[in-house]
Parts: structure tokens; sequence; C-alpha cells
């Protein structure tokens, strides 16, 4: 029967469409900010059409996620794993961009740990590993592990070395105060601290972790070798018994003082005016001396400020980076190409 000028089959098309536009509204998650000093605190934000839950079953799928920062209040899209080319990220051998959208390097040395982030109430440490072939006269070296300490706490994360990558095979593993986790192989599976303060979840079922510290900071990490293809192209000389696994990392924090240091998190500092130089290809910075530390999970860098058991009161906004490509097209991310 046509209706209106429809005819019958246009009218059932226009009807199946409507019922799966309702279906998609109703069965939409509706997330709330626990965040207590965001201005989106206890609000009640439906997740889009296209992402309607925070844990898909399709682990390609992008994930309903909330910026309790942002005083609009919306939900957005957002990819689980880390955006390397996103503010807050620590990619390959490695390449960070800084809450500023600027792009550097930080080589510092194999098998030694630096401060990636160091601020009254958190500090996050790197253990770098690398090697360095004949006739070079620095390091080429990767992000192996990070160590996190916060309140009285200490948490650690590193990928295992393997000679031959395969994908199935888990290369993570997992300290909590000094205890290994043993985390179900398998996407969502999750773990969560009795205090409450700091839980983990597979965002794939090998390889893929985010880290979250209520209040304080999300971390994506994602575990990947160095390619055959990345030894060419980049002259690293990989031998054939070690792949040299590592680590990707992309963080968010919900709130650091204005004095946070830290490779990475001194950039986060209001005043904070990046050493790295732009139109260059690989703009270097250092800071090795400064941010060295004695292990994974100690706090004892010439400019560390963590204070075990010490809540930061004083603390500057920060965006969601998750959500930016910092590349600059052609740029390939060298200088500003974001800003916050």
């Amino acid at each position: 029967m046509a209706v209106m000028g429809f005819s019958s089959s246009e009218v059932l098309m226009l009807a199946l469409l409507l019922s799966a536009c309702c279906v998609m509204q109703i069965s939409a998650e509706i997330r709330t900010c626990t965040i207590h000093k965001s201005p989106c605190f206890l609000k009640k934000i439906p997740c889009p059409a296209e992402c309607p839950s925070a844990t898909p079953t399709d682990p390609k799928a992008k994930v309903c996620y909330v910026d309790c920062e942002s005083p609009i209040c919306q939900a957005e899209c957002k990819n689980r794993k880390p955006n390397c080319n996103g503010l807050g990220s620590a990619c390959l051998d490695p390449r960070f961009v800084g809450a500023d959208g600027i792009v550097f390097y930080f080589h510092g040395r194999r098998n030694e740990h630096f401060s990636l982030v160091s601020d009254v109430n958190l500090q996050i440490n790197a253990r770098f590993i690398g090697l360095r072939p004949a006739g070079r006269s620095r390091d080429y070296t990767w992000i192996q592990a990070l160590g996190i300490l916060f309140d009285s706490h200490n948490f650690s994360l590193e990928a295992t070395p393997a000679a031959i990558w395969d994908d199935e095979v888990d290369h993570l593993k997992l300290h909590y105060d000094g205890k290994e986790l043993d985390i179900p192989e398998s996407e969502f599976s999750a773990w969560q601290c009795p205090e409450n303060k700091l839980r983990l979840e597979r965002t794939s079922s090998q390889n893929s972790v985010l880290i979250t510290l209520p209040e304080v900071a999300e971390i994506s990490v994602n575990v990947v070798p160095v390619t055959k293809e990345d030894s060419r192209v980049h002259n690293y000389q990989i031998p054939d018994d070690d792949c040299f696994a590592h680590l990707e990392v992309q963080f968010k924090f919900h709130g650091l003082s204005p004095k946070v240091e830290g490779i990475l998190g001194r950039t986060y500092q209001p005043d904070f005016q990046n050493p790295a130089k732009l139109g260059v290809a690989m703009p270097v910075v250092g800071g090795e001396d400064k941010y060295r530390t004695t292990s994974l999970l100690t706090p004892d860098c010439g400019s560390c400020i963590f204070s075990a058991g010490v809540a930061s009161e004083q603390k500057v906004p920060v965006i969601d980076h998750g959500m930016l490509d910092c590349t600059g097209g052609a740029n390939s991310g060298n200088g500003i190409v974001c800003r916050k």
C-alpha cells in the first residue's frame, strides 16, 4: 500500500531505518563523570550512535569516551590503542609529542632508566633498551618498560624479549606492589587493585592494555617489535635473535601541578618553552642527567619532585589529546602543529 506518494517498498525501508535508529538510541550507554573537580561531575552523558558503548565487542571499534576536563560535557568516539601522533604520546625510538604539540626525540641510553613524568603525587619512569651498531656515536633506544609510583604503591609493565615476533603471543609482564599479575588473555579482561586506585584492562587479547588511575591519569599501551623493514629503513642493524619488543604509549592526565617535571611532563608546565629545534627531521632534546633514575621504581632523578602519599592540590587543566593528530600532514609532526 502506498502512503503519501511513497511505494510500499519505500515505506518498508523507512520503517526499518526508523526502527534501527530507535534501537541505536535505546542501546547507547549513558556515561557519568566521577571526577569531583570536573565541570561534568555526575552529569549523565549519552554515547554517540557511532560508538554506543565504552566496551564494544569488536576490538577494532571505537569506544565511547567522555573528557571530564572539558566544559562541553559531551561523549566522543575514541580509539582504544595509543595514537602515536597524538598529544602525550611516546613511540618509536622514542618519539614524543608534548602537551604543546611539538614533536621531539629523546634518546637517553640503553639499559638505563629515565623519568617521563614526575609530579608531587605521580611518578612515571621508563626503561630504555637499545643497541649501538659499529660506527654510531649514540645508542638507538626504545621504551621497554614503565614504572608508575602513586601514593605508597607501585605498578610496572614491561615488554618481554622475543627473537621472532608473534601477534598471538602476549609479550606483557605486569607487577603491582612487587607481585606479578596474571590477567586472562581475552578482550576486555580487567583487574583492579583492592584500594580501587588502579584499574587495568586489556584492549585486545594480547599486547595492549589501558591503565587507569582514577582522577589522575589514563595510559594506553601497546607492545610492538622493531620490524625488519624498520631496521632496513633506519639502519638499526637489528640482530636475528632479538626483535626489540617495546612499548607504544599515550598519556591522558586529569590534572598536573604547574611544577610537573620529566621528559614529557615538563611540556605540561604553563610557561614551558620547548628547546626542540623546529624544521629539522628529528629534533632531539637532552636532559639525560636531569631525568636519569637508578631504577624503574625510584623517583631519584635530579629534577624529580614525587613524594609518596602527597596529593597535588594546585593543578593545571590539560586537554584530551587522544583525538588529536599532530602529524601536520607533510610536516610529519615537526614543529608546532597543534596548540593547547
